[in-house]
């Protein structure tokens, strides 16, 4: 089990390199709205479950999104590689998070309850 400090700091590097990674190295346009939102590192850091929103609603752009990060997620991993002081490499797994869908909803319910009083 790793020390709950170093892997809040190690989330937070794979979270800066990432942004920076799908910014300036990955050219795929399926990934051009990506926004990784936080990162998730197991006990043992050996997974990192990388949560990410997109700015479009559709369900074929998330997708698209999804498939996007997969088929770069080797090209990522090798990057942190050379990047992090770890061992070992975290395996990646890409999360969507839906908290700002989620947040959308509760906002218009609130205007719902505000509109009928």
């Amino acid at each position: 089990m790793a020390n709950p400090q170093r892997a809040g700091r190690l989330a937070q590097e794979v979270q800066r390199d990432v942004t920076a990674l799908l910014l300036k190295r990955i050219n795929d346009p399926r990934v051009q709205d990506v926004t990784v939102t936080s990162v998730e590192l197991s006990g043992d850091l050996q997974i990192a479950t990388i949560y990410y929103s997109i700015l479009s609603d559709l369900a074929s752009d998330g997708k698209k999104a999804q498939a996007g990060l997969e088929a770069a997620s080797g090209l990522i991993r090798k990057e942190l590689g050379s990047r992090l002081t770890v061992y070992k490499t975290p395996e990646l797994k890409f999360v969507r998070d839906q908290s700002v869908q989620y947040g959308n909803h509760i906002e218009d319910l609130i205007r719902k309850l505000h509109s009928e009083n």
